[in-house]
């Protein structure tokens, strides 16, 4: 028995450290096109608008591929789709770095980035099942190991710039690795077999039955929320401090440093509060931190609040996120692939829209003043946090179960 327990222990821990190596891997890859960018765009020879219309494909891409990946995780098991998607993400990495030509780029980029979508669902599939086996919240410090790989990416990247490596060799052998890893990582993961009864919420009441799905949408607008939010911070923090502030350029590179850093560090922070506190507290109380923070963005004359403001940003959102995935996937275990692409979908929607509604708004009014949509996005989702109290408000209910 006792061999039985440290085995399942062993086992556990392994699909767990598994888990961060896929979020690793797909940060890495995403990273990878995104630090080559300026040289494709220059090798193939478009302008930034027309750049701008190419990453709508990759968009779309990773849209689709988030739905089908939902389905198909659930069907065959994230043990089977996890891998699979990762080494076909690896290997459509060398993909954009190829072309000379705009429509053989915009191909590239839509499969690259359906290919990264079917990861980005398998692989939080998964992590949701890891966290309901460990019987504690885990998913926060999944979503900050992919931040990590981003990092990752742009030290490779760099050197191998230095090294006067083209950016298809560059990619090419980064996606060679990442195959390499995605196979050895393999075996860890958890079995197929699905953490609850098949069909669980099927066989629910029907009242039960709508009740989640208008549940799950719900969680699917608060993530495309979210995620606008910060995608407007990636694009748009360092043109603030530029633009609005007059911040030398190597200064106003350093808000999205400092947006980015903070977010980080919250996200390996998160798991501990939520198992304190409850998801529904960081989702309400971190959407109000970002809130505040973006606010003093918005008013503040000084660089250096406006950093204060920019940290408080990313510290406040860094765990709203992994909490609206993870209540998607305990809604209902058995289809956790299919309620996870969703929210996900939604939440990579409102992350493609971020930087073009602030840009929209920038018609209107000046950048600092179109903030305020962040700032109302935040409000939204810190007032209606209240729908992670039914069953996903979960760190005591694992705790007291045992499971």
């Amino acid at each position: 028995m006792f061999v039985t327990i440290v085995s399942m222990s062993h086992s556990l821990r392994a699909a767990r450290i598994a888990t961060f190596v896929y979020f690793s891997l797909c940060g890495t890859l995403m990273g990878t096109w995104v630090v080559n960018i300026p040289a494709i765009e220059e090798r193939v020879g478009i302008s930034h608008a027309t750049l701008g219309g190419l990453l709508v494909l990759l968009g779309l891409g990773a849209f689709i591929g988030m739905q089908v990946a939902g389905r198909l995780t659930d069907r065959l098991g994230a043990r089977t789709v996890v891998p699979a998607t990762a080494v076909l993400c690896s290997a459509a990495l060398v993909l954009p770095g190829l072309p000379r030509e705009p429509w053989a780029l915009a191909a590239a980029l839509l499969v690259f980035g359906f290919w990264n979508g079917c990861l980005d669902v398998s692989m939080n599939a998964h992590a949701v099942h890891v966290e309901k086996a460990y019987g504690r919240p885990v998913m926060s410090a999944f979503h900050a190991t992919f931040s990590v790989g981003g990092v990752l990416a742009a030290l490779v990247g760099a050197a191998a710039a230095s090294a006067g490596l083209s950016p298809a060799a560059g990619m090419a052998t980064m996606g060679a690795l990442g195959i390499v890893i995605a196979l050895v990582s393999a075996r860890a993961l958890l079995p197929i077999a699905p953490t609850a009864p098949a069909g669980q919420v099927e066989h629910a009441p029907a009242a039960e039955r709508r009740g989640v799905g208008r549940r799950i949408w719900i969680l699917a607008a608060l993530a495309l929320m979210v995620m606008l939010c910060e995608g407007a911070a990636n694009d748009w923090s360092a043109l603030h401090l530029k633009d609005v502030l007059g911040a030398p350029a190597s200064i106003a590179a350093f808000a999205y440093g400092t947006f980015a850093a903070t977010m980080t560090i919250g996200r390996l922070l998160a798991d501990r509060l939520v198992a304190r506190f409850g998801s529904m507290a960081i989702l309400r109380y971190g959407a109000a931190t970002a809130a505040v923070g973006i606010a003093i963005v918005t008013v503040s004359p000084w660089i250096w609040a406006a950093f204060a403001g920019w940290a408080l940003f990313g510290l406040g959102l860094s765990g709203c996120v992994p909490q609206l995935f993870s209540a998607a996937g305990h809604a209902d275990p058995a289809a956790a692939g299919a309620n996870v692409s969703r929210v996900a979908g939604l939440g990579y929607v409102g992350m493609l829209a971020g930087p073009a509604a602030i840009g929209w708004l920038t018609h209107l009014v000046a950048l600092n003043h179109a903030f305020v949509l962040l700032i109302l996005l935040c409000a939204i989702t810190a007032v209606a946090a209240g729908v992670l109290r039914t069953g996903s408000d979960r760190p005591r209910e694992m705790a007291a179960s045992g499971s």
